[in-house]
This record gives structure tokens, sequence and C-alpha cells, in this order.
């Protein structure tokens, strides 16, 4: 599963995490799939691996993440479980939800890859949708603890790195 030097769940990290598939239409707050491990973008994605870690990010759009200040609060140093948001400019609006990890090592799901992937931060640069770090959000609210419902670990299961 992820690196040694990556938080570890309370309750393990979920089967399938790495098969995620990528689905625009399964925003924030979306019921369709059922689960975020059942199909997500980038938020839902996002938001799915911190409430393993029993951080409950609202279900918010790109702009509305970067705007709220209830749930979290803008940093500009990066710990892990932080977000990260990039976009073409410096407009939060569409912009992509990802979650830094570990130093290089930026976990998120796109569109171009089509499930979970970790990235260095060049990998986001070298990309003009990507181009630009909006900025660090650090999710301040907190939920119950996440258990995982399978006490199996597919070994098999590998994150898809670039």
């Amino acid at each position: 599963m992820p690196e040694d030097a990556w938080p570890q769940p309370p309750g393990g990290w979920p089967p399938g995490l790495w098969q995620v598939p990528y689905l625009l239409s399964a925003g924030p707050g979306s019921d369709t799939p059922p689960t975020w491990l059942d199909g997500s973008n980038c938020q839902r994605f996002a938001y799915g691996v911190l409430a393993l870690f029993g951080l409950a990010c609202p279900p918010l759009r790109s702009s509305d993440l970067w705007d709220d200040r209830a749930a979290t609060a803008v940093v500009r140093n990066p710990e892990p479980l932080d977000l990260m948001l990039y976009n073409k400019t410096a407009d939060p609006f569409s912009a992509h939800v990802t979650v830094w990890m570990a130093p290089g090592e930026i976990l998120h799901l796109c569109h171009e890859i089509g499930v979970p992937a970790i990235w260095p931060p060049t990998m986001f640069a070298a990309r003009p949708r990507y181009a630009t770090l909006i900025g660090l959000k650090r999710v301040t609210a907190h939920q119950v603890k996440y258990t995982n419902p399978s006490s199996r670990t597919d070994p098999a299961l590998r994150p898809h790195r670039q």
C-alpha cells in the first residue's frame, strides 16, 4: 500500500483504493455512485481520503473550499493530509483538489490517469491545467473515526506512480 512515510488511517487503507474510477459527475455531496470508493471526481476522492482519518471536509466545490474558513484554514507549509488546489490560473473555480501525503508525494484522482495516482509537484507544474498552485488548505473539522469494513488488504493493490 502507500509509502511508509504516509500517515496510516486508524482502520487501515480500504481495499480498492487504487482502483477508484474518476467520474466527473461524482462530485462533493453526490450519492451516485453510492460511495466515493465506487467513483469520484477529485474533490470527492480527496474528502474521502481525509474521512479515513476522521477529518470532515464539507462537500464543497473548489472555489467554495478556497473561500471556506469554517472547516478549513489556509496554510503555507504543507503537512500530511493538507489539501492542495491546482489550476491553470490563480482562480480557484474548477481547481483540481489533491492531498499532500509526504514530501514529493501528492495523492489525487484526475481524468487524465483515471485512477488514483501519486505525483510530485513537478508533474503538476508540467501540465498547463495544473501549472498554478493556488494554495493549501488544512481541514480543521473532525468526524467519527473511520473503521475499515474489511479486515482484508490486497497486497496486489499498488498506487499508480509517475
